[in-house]
């Protein structure tokens, strides 16, 4: 099926979508400083620039898009138009974040990831307990763990 926009249109749309203070990571953020979190933003000196570091606990929390990291969930679908760009820049995103878990591992670094459909639509999880998920594993000292939709 073609686009309904022309090329310069769908440029224009795409490149207004952001990559920081997204309304998933504002709902994560949110979330953990009414618990009495305080994080940095974006920290720009770590692989990736994590969304939130908490230097406290030695760990880096990213919330992640399902379209642009390619989760395989109900909120994933390839595009139909330029299949070839799509697969080469989302196969690129996951290399990348391959590459930044392992240096950030490297450097000492826990990581977890919150994945969009968590957050969003009909599968989404309530707020106090992905909340909970996360306050539990900031204090346990585990390495890593991720938060994806309920299941069906």
């Amino acid at each position: 099926m073609a686009d309904i926009v022309s090329p310069d249109v769908r440029s224009r749309m795409m490149a207004g979508i952001r990559g920081k203070d997204t309304k998933p990571e504002l709902i994560v953020r949110r979330a953990l400083h009414a618990r009495g979190f305080r994080y940095r933003l974006h920290a720009r000196d770590l692989p990736g620039k994590p969304d939130l570091v908490f230097p406290k606990f030695r760990a880096v929390i990213l919330v992640h898009g399902c379209f642009w990291h390619g989760h395989e969930c109900h909120l994933f679908r390839w595009p139909r138009s330029r299949v070839k760009f799509w697969q080469e820049k989302i196969s690129k995103n996951r290399n990348n974040d391959l590459v930044n878990a392992q240096k950030l591992a490297e450097a000492g670094w826990r990581r977890a990831i919150v994945w969009e459909c968590a957050l969003k639509g009909k599968r989404r999880i309530p707020v106090d307990t992905f909340t909970d998920q996360l306050e539990d594993w900031l204090h346990s000292g585990l390495s890593g763990i991720e938060i994806v939709a309920a299941p069906d």
